[in-house]
């Protein structure tokens, strides 16, 4: 992949250069970090849990991709009736246009700190990419209040027009959240598609698997976790479903397993999420000896994933 200091006309690319010309560490590295220190606030379990709360790891999807469905469609709602009321100027969608803005002003609080909380975790280059994209719709959001502050004092002409700069601002935005998922994988499950084995196959000679040290092992160039406890076996997939982090370099927590990259906690048993920012579980394998060998296998279908 190109790094952006080989794409100087790109808003990133500007930064990029920026930053190495004035010997410093990148404007979005240095407020991630900021933000880093707020959001983990040294370990805190209640700071954990607000996290949990605001990636969506109880909602098994990340939460800013559900709320930011509410701005979008209140304030395309407020310029739908902000046109009928230009042509047939009713009170009634006059009172709807501005309720519909309101709305959007509300639901783009929630928005904003899910958003914030996802990108906090963000790694490069999508990072970058991350930074604009909250700073547009930052710069829409006071659009659209700046209009809805001139309604209230009865300068609805300027008020759609605002609206409407804000609406053209807020697109551009979403267009680099979209650019984000589909071409950086941000917020999308690193597990899916993985190929694991159908029938039993031998992964690893049994003696290799040391008592309490996370493994990889490998089939078909594909990376599988291991982990003893005990008599006890498991194996899931070794890439995190956030960001493709090496679960095998990670460390045991209890009946848990921990990544190196953000800190996602996962069940050794089942695979589920306990601690975000991941909110996709991972794919376990049935695991099993025989022969001296680790055989493992995909479970029967409708048992791949924790319900």
């Amino acid at each position: 992949m190109a790094s952006y200091a080989q794409q100087p006309g790109s808003v990133e690319g500007v930064v990029e250069m920026t930053s190495k010309l004035s010997g410093s560490k990148p404007v979005d590295e240095r407020i991630q970090k900021l933000i880093d220190q707020a959001l983990y606030a040294e370990g805190s379990p209640t700071a954990q849990k607000i996290r949990n709360f605001f990636n969506g790891t109880w909602l098994g999807e990340p939460l800013h991709v559900v709320l930011t469905d509410v701005p979008i469609g209140a304030w395309t709602v407020a310029l739908c009736f902000d046109a009928l009321d230009s042509i047939g100027g009713n009170r009634e969608f006059a009172f709807a246009a501005d309720t519909s803005l309101a709305i959007g002003l509300l639901a783009a609080i929630g928005a904003a700190a899910t958003g914030l909380t996802d990108w906090s975790d963000v790694d490069p280059p999508a990072r970058k990419m991350g930074l604009l994209h909250g700073a547009l719709n930052l710069g829409a959001t006071a659009l659209f209040t700046t209009s809805f502050l001139l309604r209230r004092n009865k300068a609805r002409a300027g008020g759609r027009i605002t609206a409407a700069l804000g609406y053209g601002v807020m697109t551009y935005a979403a267009h680099l959240g979209g650019k984000m998922v589909y071409k950086h994988r941000v917020g999308v499950d690193r597990t899916d598609g993985l190929a694991f084995p159908e029938n039993f196959t031998p992964v690893l000679p049994a003696p290799e698997l040391a008592d309490g040290q996370p493994t990889r092992a490998m089939h078909n160039g594909m990376p599988i976790l291991l982990v003893r406890r005990g008599q006890r076996l498991f194996a899931m997939a070794e890439t995190c479903s956030h960001f493709s982090g090496p679960l095998s370099e990670g460390k045991l927590i209890g009946g848990t397993i921990e990544c190196p990259y953000h800190a996602s906690r996962f069940a050794l048993e089942d695979g589920r999420v306990i601690n975000g920012p991941a909110v996709h579980p991972q794919p376990c394998l049935e695991v099993r000896i025989r022969e001296g060998q680790i055989e493992v296998r995909r479970p029967p279908l409708g048992r791949r994933r924790p319900v």
